[in-house]
């Protein structure tokens, strides 16, 4: 990438490219933000660099990073005093006028290359893929064991705390949380949790986060029997589900999975529903790289892992996935659950179904 550009070098800083180039570390101390404390710089010649204050370098060479990165240390004074030090730095490493550029802004006069940088992201390694599925395996676990957990009554903020404490047992943070109980599973496609207590039927949600990767995956939960209606939706979200699924292969694209999504919608009676929600997309260090609409050209690739979540007005689907040679792995199991088969072009794909607790 940085020889078509004809760059000279890189500095990575965003936090879920720390944790992409470093096979699984962290740079983040502040989670409010995208930087973190070190930035590492990659060079056209292959020279590996990491930078960072007295306060984190002894910490990153430890604990974040291997030995193949050389360490170029400064005072936290000089570095709140001048915000291009690791520029001034890494143009002492190659040459005065090298051309650099970052993937988040950090210097008056470099590009920003982030949208140049992420495809490199997209086709996951060997490791990168066994880091995936151990995620996926064990936030299902944790999904699994929240049931165990609730009670009727219990406010949507107090499950919430419930699904990041499993998840937590497992150091997997939960980066997105909904929940939404009830008819505010109707209501709010992004329920963020607040007091209302469950007492029917409970919808949840996490973007579940370790060693850098994000796994999605969505469950619903109901007291007794669920109604007719939401069986039926549920059903047909997750044939949509399965549509996609089907249709990720390595060569389509982000526009062609969109018409796919809302062709499936429509053949169930629910062509309004893609209207409501985006359908999900690439996943892998960001809860989402791309999503699919009508005008993405972004091209699937093999071995990327994708996130997709149809939901219809009072449930929704969501599992994460890997692009396979021999088609979609979903890693985010819950033995727990139960399974709605959706057969599509002959295949049979699964997908979550509602739960009764």
């Amino acid at each position: 990438m940085l020889a078509e550009n004809e760059l000279d070098a890189v500095v990575l800083n965003a936090q879920h490219n720390f944790a992409w180039l470093t096979g699984g570390g962290s740079n983040g101390v502040d989670l409010s933000r995208e930087n973190g404390v070190a930035s590492l710089m990659i060079a056209r010649d292959g020279r590996r660099t990491i930078f960072a204050n007295n306060i984190e370098i002894q910490r990153m060479l430890a604990e974040q990073v291997s030995g193949s990165f050389d360490p170029v240390e400064f005072s936290w004074q000089n570095e709140k005093a001048d915000g291009s030090i690791v520029l001034k730095h890494a143009r002492q490493i190659l040459r005065r006028d090298a051309r650099i550029a970052t993937d988040i802004p950090m210097f008056a006069d470099t590009s920003v290359i982030e949208g140049k940088i992420a495809p490199c992201r997209y086709r996951l390694t060997t490791e990168e893929q066994e880091r995936f599925r151990d995620l996926g395996r064990d936030a299902g676990v944790a999904m699994g064991n929240l049931v165990g957990k609730l009670e009727q009554g219990d406010m949507e903020v107090e499950i919430a705390e419930k699904l990041r404490h499993e998840l937590g047992k497992a150091g997997i943070l939960s980066v997105v949380t909904l929940v939404a109980a009830d008819e505010r599973i109707s209501h709010f496609r992004h329920p963020l949790p607040t007091t209302k207590r469950w007492q029917k039927t409970v919808l949840a949600v996490t973007c579940a986060k370790r060693h850098g990767l994000i796994a999605s995956m969505s469950r619903i939960i109901t007291i007794g029997e669920p109604d007719g209606e939401l069986k039926r939706k549920t059903e047909a979200a997750a044939y949509v589900n399965a549509a996609l699924l089907n249709a990720t292969r390595p060569g389509a694209t982000g526009g062609g999975l969109y018409k796919v999504a809302a062709d499936a919608y429509a053949a169930h009676g629910f062509a309004e529903d893609i209207n409501h929600h985006h359908q999900g997309g690439a996943a892998g260090y960001k809860t989402r790289d791309w999503v699919a609409h009508p005008q993405n050209a972004e091209i699937v690739q093999p071995d990327q892992a994708f996130a997709w979540n149809p939901s219809i007005t009072g449930t929704k689907v969501e599992d994460t996935t890997i692009v396979t040679a021999d088609g979609i792995e979903i890693v985010t199991p819950s033995p727990l659950f139960p399974q709605i088969e959706s057969i599509i072009d002959g295949r049979s794909y699964l997908s979550p179904g509602v739960l009764t607790f």
